[in-house]
């Protein structure tokens, strides 16, 4: 456990006491009584001439001190204090006929929303110089993108000079590593292929969303405080490739083996940033740093949503919209760390044969010795629904302990201390990196190639065919695959034994061809604010590879900065897949076993070693007096104008005969249990055509003051509301914005919400005609209540010449009541 959650003995105030004795001495007669009598009167008068010759900066420091609880002391001690700032978009991008990001799977495709994807801006800067700054940010996607940052760098340029201090060595994209939001927006080569290509409107929806957030990020830049804590997370991870963390030494997995219940197979501490701001004392936010994987909903799933980590940034943001402590906007970013051995699937890896076995220790395989039927099993996976409930279950055990500690930090801040805030970036060329190790052997780096276990997938996510994780070669697959990795490029004898002991299916590094497959030149930065630094991983370290680095440059730092004022020991924290992703990282030993995530790591046995060694001879610039950057080096291809697309372009949306579009088909009934499934369906129409960002698909009102008498109808009653309806429909639409305006109906679930789903369906290809269905599970919805309510469905039909016209539809009413009615 943290010290930050250790009880803490409160230090008595000496205020009370003190006045207690004022009044004792201030009871007697005489001289002695008129000399206190005039000493208490001097500070007295000293404060108020101070307001009234100060300057307004001068006051709203004191302000803001006393609003911090520091009193005097605070506003004499600045080295604790930081500008800071957040902000929160929508970045959500095709949720229908699109392929989904992650499992790899040419099949997962999108079919509707359960939860809007978002960008999570986090901006810490020193006040004395603003152009010492960093922003750290938390997307709802599968990792960050070299495309992704170069689309967000060059729009923040186009914002002009209030955006100039933002650029390549401050800026960190991170990603959730959600599997369940839509691709077609990497990069290179590679992750396109299942996804048919590159798609610009799920490009866009990204960078536009995440530069968004920057920008209230920005603009919300305010004077403030920052403290830093960590707690224990159980039951939400468990190392799905156990056989390869085995192979690390011994005596250093006897390091982190502190009970039965924290055995150090996997990190179970989350650390915690907490912004709050000077003026009022309110917190503006929470940034974490925990290792647990985004496959909790699993391949199946279809419904586009931000995975655990978007459940527990939901919970903690609800929490905070009745909470005193926190300001409004409040935002909450649920960062990863050292995430690639990871599983949020915690009860381990079933073989779903009949057998009832677990799937085998070393390879992940079942009796038939193939992987398709070994699946990992989540905390609820008794129920039915593509592990959305496990889903839900595993954000929640992420959101309670972090909730508890925000509150702890309320109590008994742990200030970061340190007026610096520094950063740096460089790009890095990974497909021949000589250096040397720490016990002085020459080694290198090789130009990406995946192995043979990459086909294999993981527990998570099998893959196909006759791959295995763990010594599967080209001696015990198919000849097919040994002809299909010699088409793309033969590996050279110096590649394989540069790879080796992983034996090579795809020499991706060497394929530039019509652009490149994957990236031989990553990001390598790290950011530092007081005594945390975060390192910026592109890829995922597995374990004990993120323990490595994070020891080998809290080392570092402590090496070379500990003559800095008031520094302390340093917390090391690292974030990620960032940037540009560059798939797994794992140590040599679990590099050796050759699972998934060792078949994986693109750069060859050494990789992580390269990464620390860059890391390591960079560490200078965050020195507290440090002015200068290191040199950019390389810069990657930026493919998002040049990448191929064979995804169709929506062509035409029309109504069935006689129906128009909003209308509703299958309407709600007149009153339901608490626990129900409450669903309507209506003629819809492509959710490409608008991605509504910012907005909404589909959300539920309620009835909030008692409905109209005879004499002053409202059009509250099912049926739909098209711009292009006759005048009577026109007058219609109006009432209805009229009556929302009003307050009469109010929206309380909408795309943001976990259990309310919007689902569509193309009922015919020739006629363009489409069905959307709106559901809302009561039953899971732990804040449903008793009322009256209706759905609103909101929409764009696309016609034949490109136009497209909005449009709404709204059901009946009905009543949700308790069960016991």
């Amino acid at each position: 456990m943290s010290p930050t959650l250790q009880d803490e003995k409160a230090e008595a105030s000496p205020i009370f006491p003190a006045s207690r004795r004022h009044r004792r001495v201030s009871s007697r007669r005489g001289p002695v009584a008129a000399l206190i009598v005039a000493l208490l009167l001097v500070p007295i008068i000293w404060i108020l001439l101070f307001f009234l010759l100060a300057g307004p900066t001068h006051k709203s420091k004191l302000w803001s001190a006393f609003h911090v609880g520091k009193g005097w002391e605070a506003a004499s001690h600045r080295e604790d204090e930081y500008l800071i700032g957040v902000g929160k978009a929508d970045v959500t991008g095709p949720c229908v006929e699109l392929n989904m990001m992650g499992y790899a799977d040419p099949n997962q495709i999108g079919t509707g929303l359960r939860q809007r994807l978002y960008s999570r801006a986090f901006i810490v800067a020193d006040p004395g110089n603003p152009a010492d700054r960093f922003v750290y940010l938390v997307l709802d996607t599968q990792s960050g993108d070299t495309a992704v940052r170069y689309g967000i760098l060059s729009s923040l340029q186009e914002l002009g000079a209030e955006y100039e201090n933002y650029s390549h060595h401050n800026i960190a994209v991170t990603g959730t590593h959600s599997h369940s939001g839509p691709g077609a927006w990497l990069n290179y080569l590679l992750p396109q292929i299942t996804s048919k290509g590159f798609d610009q409107q799920s490009y866009r929806a990204i960078v536009d969303g995440a530069v968004l957030s920057i920008r209230r990020a920005h603009e919300s830049l305010t004077l403030g405080h920052l403290s830093v804590g960590s707690t224990k997370v159980f039951g939400a991870n468990i190392n799905r490739s156990l056989f390869a963390y085995l192979a690390n030494p011994e005596e250093e997995r006897a390091k982190y083996n502190t009970s039965s219940e924290d055995d150090g197979s996997v990190e179970k501490d989350l650390t915690m940033l907490k912004f709050q701001r000077a003026s009022d004392g309110k917190n503006i936010g929470v940034l974490t740093w925990f290792p647990t994987h985004g496959t909790s909903v699993l391949g199946n799933n279809t419904l586009i949503s931000g995975d655990n980590k978007g459940v527990a940034a939901y919970l903690f943001e609800k929490s905070a919209i009745d909470d005193e402590t926190a300001a409004e906007g409040f935002v909450a970013g649920f960062s990863q760390a050292n995430v690639g051995d990871t599983s949020p699937n915690v009860l381990g890896a079933w073989c779903e044969d009949g057998s009832g076995e677990q799937c085998s220790f070393e390879n992940s395989t079942c009796s038939d010795g193939r992987s398709q039927k070994c699946h990992a099993r989540g905390p609820m996976f008794t129920v039915s629904d593509e592990g959305t409930t496990s889903c839900f279950e595993i954000g929640k055990r992420q959101f309670e302990p972090a909730r508890k500690l925000y509150d702890h930090l309320n109590q008994a801040p742990s200030p970061v201390r340190g007026r610096w805030v520094k950063s740096f970036h460089t790009f890095h060329n990974m497909s021949n990196h000589e250096f040397q190790l720490p016990n002085g052997t020459e080694v290198r780096t090789c130009p990406a190639a995946l192995g043979y276990s990459f086909a294999a997938g993981t527990s998570d996510g099998p893959g196909a065919f006759d791959f295995t994780q763990h010594e599967s070669n080209s001696t015990n697959t198919s000849p097919l695959w040994r002809l299909v990795s010699g088409v793309l490029k033969e590996p050279t004898e110096e590649q394989i034994a540069c790879h080796a002991p992983k034996p090579i299916l795809l020499d991706v590094g060497e394929v530039f061809s019509p652009y490149q497959w994957t990236p031989n030149v990553v990001d390598v930065q790290v950011f530092r604010v007081g005594q945390l630094a975060i390192i910026v991983s592109p890829g995922e370290a597995t374990t004990m590879a993120g323990r490595r680095w994070k020891e080998a440059v809290g080392n570092e730092i402590t090496a070379l900065f500990a003559e800095e004022s008031h520094s302390t020991k340093p917390i090391v924290v690292l974030g990620g897949p960032a940037n540009s992703y560059t798939h797994y990282i794992t140590t040599e030993e679990e590099y050796g076993i050759q699972r998934y995530e060792g078949a994986s790591t693109l750069y060859g046995p050494h990789t992580l070693a390269a990464y620390i060694n860059v890391t390591l001879s960079w560490i200078p610039y965050l020195s507290s007096s440090a002015s200068s950057r290191p040199p950019l080096g390389p810069e990657p291809p930026n493919n998002s104008n040049r990448s191929l697309s064979f995804i169709p372009q929506v062509i035409r949306d029309s109504p069935p005969f006689f129906k128009k579009f909003g209308e509703v088909k299958q309407d709600v009934e007149e009153v339901y249990q608490k626990g129900a499934l409450i669903s309507a369906s209506f003629v819809g129409a492509n959710p490409r055509n608008n991605l509504r960002l910012e907005r909404n698909y589909a959300v539920v009102e309620k009835l909030v003051t008692p409905p109209p008498s005879p004499m002053n109808p409202v059009a509250a009653d099912a049926g739909s509301v098209s711009s292009g309806d006759d005048d009577d429909n026109d007058d219609l639409r109006k009432e209805l914005v009229r009556t929302r305006d009003d307050g009469r109906w109010k929206v309380v679930r909408d795309d943001g919400d976990w259990h309310l789903v919007f689902r569509w369906r193309r009922t015919s290809e020739l006629l363009g005609t489409s069905e959307v269905r709106i559901t809302w599970e009561t039953g899971a919805d732990p804040w449903a209540e008793p009322g009256r309510y209706r759905f609103r469905y909101s929409g764009d039909a696309k016609s034949l010449a490109g136009e497209i016209t909005e449009f709404e539809g709204v059901s009946g009413e009905f009543e949700l009541v308790d069960p016991d009615r």
